[in-house]
């Protein structure tokens, strides 16, 4: 397919590209192009005009700040993958980022971009809402806001970001020696979309779950918390695991599609949420 024709700007700052962006109503921001191209392709979406930032180079950074590690929104997935500082301090978002496509994806592709998308079967997104994540967004007259995940996705493909915003940082806290981790996600093919993805993060004392925070992908508009097996694990031990993921998929609405019908997504959840459990508590 052929995109609908459209004008190419290139920004050579977030100012700039927020000035564009004010000047054309149904602009749209390019970073790395892997969510928003074959959109264009398919007509599904039709900008007429698209204002690139991956040439700002104050967009694309990692760096500890405090108890978070702030990260540029034009950072690629493979610069994340591979931060010594993710890994070291929040490995469950440089080990997802590194389940992203193929190499030549994760080259290209902005962690920034695949937030913004909005993509309920997108791996970022589900663990960025585990994280509990903050997403610091710049608008007209140098407007500053930083909004959790749990607000920042609206709907199918719908963010929190208004048509003259940029998403300029994703905030992610440090995660300590007493918090387990795990990210999964099942699909057909390596590369393509979670059918179901799960991430969990569980804070242990004195050998039981003091909290667990546990995201599902794919099992509605938006990537959802999984708040009936967080409380039945809570205060549990790995004794705990089976009741909680029995109730993973309730309060979700998962869709059905050529990947599998929405029970099967359902059934799916459970299981998936079994493991990622175990998997965190074997951290």
């Amino acid at each position: 397919m052929i995109p609908a024709p459209f004008d190419y700007e290139v920004a050579d700052s977030v100012d700039h590209a927020i000035e564009m962006l004010s000047a054309t109503p149904d602009a749209k921001v390019l970073a790395g192009g892997h969510s928003l191209i074959p959109l264009m392709k398919l007509r599904f979406a039709r900008p007429s005009t698209l204002v690139d930032i991956s040439r700002i180079g104050s967009l694309s950074y990692i760096r500890e700040d405090g108890d978070r590690i702030a990260i540029g929104a034009c950072t690629r997935h493979q610069d994340v993958h591979r931060s010594e500082v993710l890994e070291s301090a929040c490995p469950m978002l440089s080990y997802a980022a590194g389940l992203i496509g193929d190499p030549q994806v994760r080259h290209r592709g902005t962690i920034g971009g695949a937030v913004s998308h909005g993509d309920p079967a997108s791996d970022l997104p589900t663990v960025l809402l585990a994280l509990d994540a903050q997403f610091v967004i710049r608008g007209p007259n140098n407007a500053r806001r930083a909004i959790g995940a749990e607000d920042f996705f609206q709907g199918f493909l719908q963010t929190d970001l208004a048509p003259d915003e940029v998403l300029t940082e994703i905030r992610v806290p440090k995660l300590g020696s007493h918090i387990g981790w795990s990210y999964l996600k099942f699909n057909r093919r390596a590369q393509d979309w979670a059918i179901v993805g799960v991430a969990t993060l569980v804070r242990r004392t004195n050998g039981s779950i003091e909290e667990a925070r546990i995201a599902l992908g794919n099992m509605g508009s938006v990537p959802i918390r999984a708040i009936h097996s967080e409380a039945a694990i809570a205060g549990a031990d790995r004794s705990g695991i089976p009741a909680a993921a029995a109730v993973a998929a309730e309060g979700t609405n998962p869709p059905s599609d050529t990947n599998g019908a929405a029970d099967y997504r359902r059934a799916l959840a459970q299981v998936l949420v079994g493991r990622a459990l175990e998997g965190a508590l074997g951290t």
